[in-house]
């Protein structure tokens, strides 16, 4: 059941509860944003991820993806991007533009993987071949044997600016906000 948030303190803050659920539940529909990025030769690349962590204090997001993509390679491009996120139940659309920081090493990254190399989404960043390579000739999708270096990366996502649409029969609300701005706009 939809619950009304009246004041823009409310909503920002549910939002921000979403999230952080969203990166705990896997079954919570923001698990698995749109994450668009530019391509170099000025085009708009966009797929799905999946939300791995939240910080409401940085104001930042975090997903994984290996470091031999074609995400981390528009990044190193420009590292700016956009995450989608839909929610049927909530009715909400949020769009964030973000600056992101491509971790390849250190600290954080080696917490990270610790926490899932032993896990069957480690062989997602221990595949001897880069997401995207083509297949040899009539092969079809199968589990490779793993290579022993492993190519996982933290991408972190620095949010500028959110905008967060609401769909009810009530009526539709928007509004464009920063880390310390609210601004309601025409749905």
């Amino acid at each position: 059941m939809k619950t009304y948030l009246a004041t823009s303190q409310e909503i920002r803050l549910q939002i921000w509860k979403e999230l952080g659920r969203a990166s705990q539940d896997r079954h919570h529909a923001w698990r698995t944003p749109v994450l668009a990025t530019a391509t170099p030769d000025g085009s708009v690349n966009a797929r799905t991820v999946v939300l791995r962590g939240v910080n409401l204090t940085a104001n930042e997001v975090l997903v994984y993806t290996d470091q031999r993509s074609s995400k981390v390679a528009e990044l190193a491009f420009k590292p700016g991007g956009m995450f989608v996120f839909w929610s049927d139940r909530l009715g909400w659309q949020l769009r964030m533009k973000v600056q992101i920081t491509t971790l390849t090493s250190g600290t954080e990254v080696e917490e990270r993987w610790k926490r899932i190399k032993e896990s069957a989404s480690a062989n997602d960043y221990i595949h001897p071949t880069a997401p995207g390579s083509p297949l040899a000739s009539g092969a079809e999708a199968s589990p490779a044997l793993p290579s022993t270096k492993n190519h996982f990366t933290v991408l972190v996502a620095k949010i500028t600016e959110m905008d967060w649409l609401e769909l009810a029969s009530g009526g539709h609300r928007r509004a464009r906000m920063t880390s310390d701005t609210w601004e309601w706009l025409t749905p």
